[in-house]
Parts: structure tokens; sequence; C-alpha cells
């Protein structure tokens, strides 16, 4: 596209674009900094405990579900929306597929006939998602309520149907090969975190390198001019909330496969959580800016926090509070250096 402008407008547009996937200035550096000050303060206060493999391995093995669940977040808030609904597609998707396993996999069934069960409970565990996420984008992008409203409502009716046909209990014993998934290692890295790594660089990759990334960060940044410039805004919205369920998918699985159990009350307090690595890692809460990469490096300073604190014998109520607390303080700095970046930022040459 670029190439059919004259080359002032080439360079604008192409600084606009860089600027929408870079996120808020220095917060990728400002959370590097932050990673390392945690890493050498725990080091310091838990010698020979904390640098070691098996807490390294340990973050590793707790931080993908709420890493995809992130993710789920993280596509709707740099459309400018935000999905509420998460948690609860991934509990309902989790309930589905283990109703199917436990119902169909019974004493005898054949390894051949297991492997197909659990086929088909992953596929109508990822239909359920993608339904859930579609009906949540086609209300937003038709009928322009806000998509606070949409997906509060979604997320109301998912949980309660998914609490009435459950009564609250939870369902558990899968085949053990699927729990490999959530529990096996490779080079004595987890499987889930090597699951969570594709997820984030091929989610990397959509927003960066296409067309329909790029169509969410100008709806993210300006919803009427991005109408206005001929981009099919309903299709892009209802892409956007249908790929957030389908992440919500693969944090089902996850979930699943790792607890060996389903239920509707599973990670209820990672809604909020969510937000606040996304906010943490440089994603504008109003849209239009943000990286996958420092959605990531926010989230592996919430693991360092949650687990320094673990292993110093700390609530995890406090560390929840120290997670906020972390949210206020980067918000805080970046409100004090807005003003020194004003002033040192060149002026742009006239073109």
């Amino acid at each position: 596209m670029a190439d059919l402008l004259d080359p002032g407008t080439a360079r604008g547009l192409d600084d606009l674009l860089r600027r929408m996937r870079g996120g808020a200035p220095g917060a990728t550096s400002g959370m590097l900094a932050l990673l390392a000050a945690l890493v050498v303060m725990f080091s310091l206060l838990l010698p020979g405990r904390f640098l070691t493999l098996g807490t390294a391995q340990s973050m590793m093995f707790q931080v993908p579900e709420l890493g995809l669940l992130a993710l789920a977040m993280a596509i709707p808030l740099i459309s400018g929306g935000l999905n509420l609904a998460i948690i609860a597609t991934a509990n309902q998707c989790a309930l589905l597929m283990a109703w199917i396993m436990k119902s169909s996999i019974v004493a005898g069934t054949g390894s051949a006939e297991a492997f197909a069960f659990v086929v088909l409970a992953l596929l109508a565990g990822l239909a359920l998602c993608a339904t859930i996420g579609f009906v949540a984008g086609f209300l937003i992008a038709r009928t322009g309520v806000h998509p606070i409203l949409v997906t509060l409502g979604l997320m109301s009716l998912v949980d309660g149907i998914s609490i009435y046909l459950t009564r609250g209990t939870v369902i558990s014993g899968f085949p053990e090969a699927f729990q490999l998934l959530g529990n096996a290692t490779v080079a004595g890295v987890p499987v889930p975190f090597l699951v969570l790594a594709a997820v984030a660089v091929a989610v990397a990759l959509t927003l960066a390198r296409t067309a329909f990334g790029i169509s969410v960060y100008m709806i993210g940044s300006n919803l009427e001019a991005t109408r206005y410039s001929g981009i099919d805004v309903e299709r892009v919205l209802v892409g956007v909330y249908t790929l957030s369920g389908v992440l919500c998918f693969v944090a089902a699985c996850l979930m699943m496969a790792r607890f060996n159990s389903a239920s509707a009350g599973y990670a209820q307090s990672y809604l909020l959580i969510t937000i606040l690595a996304a906010v943490l890692g440089g994603i504008d809460p109003f849209g239009g800016f943000g990286r996958i990469g420092g959605l990531m490096i926010a989230l592996v300073v919430l693991q360092v926090i949650a687990s320094g604190f673990n292993l110093l014998g700390l609530s995890q109520h406090l560390t929840l509070a120290i997670w906020g607390l972390t949210l206020i303080a980067v918000m805080a700095i970046k409100f004090l250096l807005a003003p020194l970046r004003s002033r040192g930022a060149s002026p742009r040459k006239p073109q």
C-alpha cells in the first residue's frame, strides 16, 4: 500500500503503524528493567533457592494458562474493545470436552476409539469457543453496543448455563495421553510453555504482518476513520472476538490437561489479571497500540513476583495486592516521565 503513496505520506503511514504495533513508549524496556531488578532482589533474598532450574521450571508450568487467557484479552483490547467472557468461555469449553471424554471413554474402550473420542471432544470444544466468540463479535459489530456490556451479558449467560448443567461440580479423570499436554516436558521445558510460546508467536505475526492485524490496530486507533477508509469493520470485529474465543479453547485444553479436571469456577481470579498484564505490557486500554512481546514480558514479571513471594512464605492475597501496586507504580512513572519525553523528542522535519 505504501508503494502507491508519495514518499512523505508513505513514511508517515509506516511511522504510524510502527507506533501502533510498538505500544506505549519505553514499555518493553521498562518491563525488562523491572524484571531484571526483581530477579536480582529475589536472588539476594533467597540465595540458592530462587535462581534454580526447579524454580524456572515451576514458573514455566504456571504461566501458560494465564498467558493464553491474556492473549485472548489482548486482541480485543488492541481493537478498542474488551472480552469479559474469556474465563466463562474457557470453563464451558473444558466442561463440554470433559463430559464427552468421561461419557464416551469407559473401561474396555480401545486406544483407537479413545483417541477418536478425544479428537471429537477437542473439535466440539473448538466449535463452542469459536461460536461464543463469533456471537460476541457479531453483536458488537452489528448493534454498536459497547463490548463491555455485550461480553458481560455473555459471561453471565455462559457461566449460568455451565453452573446449571453441572450444579457446580467438578468433572475429572481424563486419558493419561491427554494429561501429557499439561504435564510433560521436552528437554526440561514444560510442554504448556512451548504451546504458549508457539501461540504467542503466531498471534504476534498475525497482528504485525497481516492485513487483518493492521486493521485491528486501525480500528482501535480510530474506528470511524477506519470505516471510511474502506475496511470492513464489522467483519474484522467478528474476527477479533472469534480469534479470542479460539485462544480460550487452547487455554481450556491446557487447564484440563494440567489439573485433570474441569469446573465452572476455575480461573475466575484471572479475568482482571489478564487486563493488568496487558496494560503492564504496553497495550493501550483504549485500543490501537500494543505489542504481544510486551505482554509476554509483563506475564513473566507477574510470575516472578508470585514465585518469589511464594518462596518467601507470603500470602497469595498479598501477591495480588503487589500486582496491583506494580500496575499503579508503572502508570505513575509513565505519567511523571511523559513531560520529559515530550521535551526530549526531536521535532519532525517538514516533508
